[in-house]
């Protein structure tokens, strides 16, 4: 139990009062189509934050982040798991970047040929790479489903069509830094979700909360990767694969997850760590333990 006033508690993450700034916990808990499950993949939430301390690292020219400390003023027992951040007053919208057509975007695209309001070519075939990376902005829905919307939505919920614009750019940017860096390490970034913030002093735009984590982002090896077929993955699709196949109506509650599930999941989370950080997992829990 950590001694300090809760603000706010999700699905994965609690948000911790820690003076005049925050203190952010990734859990190990794990959500699919918007409901928890109630078993818990071991090290999950460690994964998240460590890889999340690699971004910050990678991004830090391209934008500025919320980052304070992994260590400083973070509880000794929550080290690895919890970040000291900065305060932000946070844009309500999701800013989901795609270099490839998969997932929803796929469905979409079945659809209409577009995704978000950006027209596609014609004849693309699943999980294939775009010409370049779209932004496909969604909703933040306090209960049930985002709604992706088009940029012109998302220009009426930050308040004006220039701080749209800013987040597609620097969204594009931030893709296009992690996918490089990734793909150098065996490693296909094929879509994530980011989210801003401004703060409330200066009015800079931050990038806030998890970035490209297992959980915010699919991830596809390079080997063996072909279009026309979905891929195997180092994300938590494993696990909606899994749910999707239960005949769960995927409405709450989530069903639990069966051992093998779970020890295959936190194989993909990890291995998907200790190839972008080019470390071995236990490295990471010895320097911020």
């Amino acid at each position: 139990m950590v001694d300090l006033p809760l603000l706010t508690s999700g699905k994965v993450r609690e948000m911790y009062e820690l003076g005049d700034d925050l203190l952010m916990v990734a859990s190990d808990r794990i959500s699919t189509y918007d409901a928890v499950h109630p078993t818990e993949i071991p090290d999950k939430g460690k994964v998240l934050t460590g890889l999340s301390l690699l971004w910050f690292g990678v991004l830090a020219d391209v934008v500025p982040n919320h980052l304070i400390s992994a260590t400083d003023g973070v509880p000794e027992e929550l080290r690895g798991r919890a970040l000291r951040v900065r305060r932000l007053d946070m844009l309500p919208v999701e800013c989901i970047v795609r270099g490839y057509i998969t997932g929803s975007g796929w469905k979409d695209y079945g659809r209409t040929g577009s995704v978000s309001g950006v027209r596609l070519p014609d004849g693309l075939r699943e999980s294939e790479q775009l010409p370049e990376p779209i932004f496909t902005p969604s909703t933040k829905a306090e209960e049930g489903h985002d709604e992706a919307i088009d940029l012109e939505r998302a220009a009426e919920l930050v308040g004006s069509a220039e701080l749209a614009g800013r987040l597609r750019d620097v969204s594009i940017a931030v893709y296009d830094r992690v996918a490089t860096y990734a793909r150098e390490r065996g490693v296909i970034l094929a879509d994530t979700k980011l989210e801003f913030g401004l703060d409330p002093r200066s009015g800079e735009l931050v990038l806030g909360d998890e970035v490209c984590t297992p959980d915010s982002s699919r991830f596809w090896p390079v080997e063996g990767y072909g279009p026309g077929r979905s891929q195997p993955s180092f994300d938590k699709q494993y696990v909606r694969d899994w749910a999707s196949g239960t005949g769960w109506d995927k409405t709450p509650p989530a069903p639990p997850i069966p051992e093998p599930v779970v020890t295959a999941t936190r194989e993909r989370y990890v291995h998907a760590y200790e190839l972008l950080a080019d470390e071995p997992f236990s490295a990471y829990l010895e320097r911020v333990g």
